[in-house]
């Protein structure tokens, strides 16, 4: 038998096996730790970590705290020859185990009992989530007083209550209104969609906030959903379906792509050089690639280059799988986090500007800005900022 007929066999068997099983499949050739992000400070990398499961050193691993340094970026899971389930499955379980005992890091506790009282991880009142809408010029309709609409605006937590973020949020919002696009959102009725809820290990509590949120979705009339939160996105594209949700749902940039032809009727020109970010959770899981770049290659006068790493091989920013409320935790293992690495590489290929499609990467690129000494150099901004920025 040769080599090709052995991987061909190893293929077939390894499809007769189930996710939970999978991990005992693993080859340990290493591939996942030299892709993981924390793969040089883990005490335990993934291939490692498996290594120590098989042998029943759970409480190892717990105790090194190597389960709290994943980004979920996928990279592991993407590359990894046995496809066994690392971001999916391992360390989500690895993560309850450690709720479960009490001891998870101190910020990461605080977002996930705040997410469970409040619906947002900020502690901040539901009845404030929809007081972006207070900061445009423009009427954004709520579904409690429209009833129906072709598309429900998901502005998730971030989008609703973060300084930041609620300005990609105002600025997408404008570009849907001024495409004549028929939305509208839900407000206060909106609760998180909760996907770093569901890959920090909280299942219970991600389970709880599908069955709300569905109910919500349930008593108004939509097409389909838009959202510009690439790991909301994900959960309603691939976890909310296993609960019975049917609708169809879009990522901003892919929305930006549908109405691109109405746009380049609306674009003017901008004089400056961008780079884009393939954010984990648009690119790399969920195969949104080309959409944003012909996004952005139709506004005239931009020059589009690209990084040395793109797609599949994009460096995460570190705020997934809850990374984003883990930073004083990192720190202890890591003086430089992703974000600073990969700002370093676009400013390397002369960009004026970063393009992100994702809403966690701005805040994250923006304070590794300033720990670079970068900014001022370069500028983050949200790939509907940049939309509504050349429509203006």
């Amino acid at each position: 038998m040769d080599v090709g007929e052995m991987l061909e066999t190893y293929f077939e068997r390894l499809s007769e096996v189930s996710e939970s099983e999978r991990y005992k499949q693993c080859l340990q050739c290493g591939t996942c730790g030299g892709s993981c992000p924390y793969g040089i400070a883990s005490p335990f990398t993934p291939r490692r970590m498996i290594l120590a499961l098989r042998a029943k050193l759970i409480d190892e691993i717990l105790e090194s705290g190597a389960q709290w340094l994943c980004t979920a970026c996928y990279t592991c899971s993407y590359r990894c020859p046995s496809q066994i389930p690392l971001t999916d499955a391992i360390i989500p379980a690895l993560r309850e185990l450690s709720l479960l005992e009490g001891n998870p890091p101190e910020e990461l506790a605080a977002a996930l009992m705040n997410t469970a009282r409040y619906g947002n991880p900020f502690r901040e009142s539901p009845r404030k989530r929809d007081s972006w809408t207070k900061e445009v010029e423009f009427e954004v309709p709520l579904m409690s007083k429209k009833k129906e609409a072709d598309v429900l605006f998901i502005p998730e937590c971030f989008g609703a209550y973060h300084r930041r973020c609620r300005e990609i949020t105002k600025a997408f919002a404008e570009v849907m209104y001024l495409l004549g696009v028929d939305f509208a959102i839900l407000g206060n009725e909106e609760r998180c969609i909760g996907d770093l809820t569901r890959l920090c290990g909280e299942f219970g509590l991600f389970e709880d906030l599908m069955e709300k949120n569905i109910k919500t979705f349930e008593k108004y009339s939509f097409n389909r959903i838009v959202t510009h939160d690439a790991h909301a996105f994900n959960a309603l594209k691939r976890e909310y379906p296993k609960m019975g949700f049917e609708k169809e749902v879009l990522h901003h940039t892919q929305f930006l792509f549908e109405n691109l032809d109405k746009l380049k009727d609306m674009f003017n020109e901008l004089d400056y050089t961008v780079t884009y970010h393939d954010s984990c959770y648009v690119g790399r899981r969920n195969g949104i690639f080309e959409e944003p770049r012909e996004v952005i290659k139709a506004i005239p006068g931009l020059r589009f280059v690209e990084m040395k790493r793109i797609r599949e091989n994009a460096l995460c920013c570190g705020g997934g799988g809850g990374g984003v409320w883990l930073d004083s935790f990192i720190r202890n293992f890591l003086k430089e986090r992703p974000a600073e690495d990969r700002v370093r590489e676009a400013a390397s290929v002369g960009a004026d500007v970063l393009v992100t499609a994702c809403i966690l990467d701005v805040p994250m690129f923006e304070d590794a800005l300033k720990v670079t000494g970068l900014e001022g150099q370069l500028v983050v901004k949200d790939i509907s900022e940049l939309v509504l920025e050349a429509i203006r």
